[in-house]
């Protein structure tokens, strides 16, 4: 499979419904999101701590297996002014290792200020500072699917 636009997506998707996960890819974490089968809702699914490229995928693997996932939707780090500075470089190459383990259509979505809305929600959570950094990763990738997800139904 390789990296298909927002289109071509929905195409894939209409005559086999199924759930989408939302990443946000950064450094240390990968946030994954998780939608409904029926591409409607979105959660907050879980942080994952990033070792080696092979843990990480094998990680996501366990994920797309267990539900069922038929296209993952990767935040890019596009700078403010829209263009594409290293992290999306490291997005990218992400994104390429990520197809040559899988088989399943992954589409990018622009994630500008999706680290901002997460930061601004766990602030009102009340929560431990360990468990913030975990959230809002999760949030952000939930941010990222939302918005995704949104276009995808309203096209439909």
């Amino acid at each position: 499979m390789s990296v298909v636009s927002i289109n071509e997506l929905r195409e894939k998707l209409l005559n086999n419904q199924g759930r989408l996960i939302g990443l946000d890819l950064g450094t240390k974490t990968i946030g994954v999101a998780l939608g409904d089968p029926h591409t409607r809702i979105v959660s907050p699914f879980l942080t994952i701590n990033r070792t080696k490229l092979k843990h990480d995928l094998q990680a996501l693997h366990k994920i797309i297996r267990d539900y069922k996932v038929k296209g993952v939707i990767l935040g890019l780090p596009l700078n403010m002014d829209g263009t594409e500075g290293k992290r999306c470089q490291a997005t990218r190459q992400f994104a390429r290792d990520f197809l040559n383990f899988f088989d399943i259509p992954l589409c990018f979505w622009d994630e500008r200020l999706t680290t901002q809305a997460a930061l601004n929600d766990v602030d009102e959570m009340h929560l431990t500072s360990c468990h913030k950094n975990q959230a809002i990763d999760a949030l952000a990738a939930s941010y990222i699917l939302k918005k995704c997800i949104a276009v995808l139904v309203d096209h439909s």
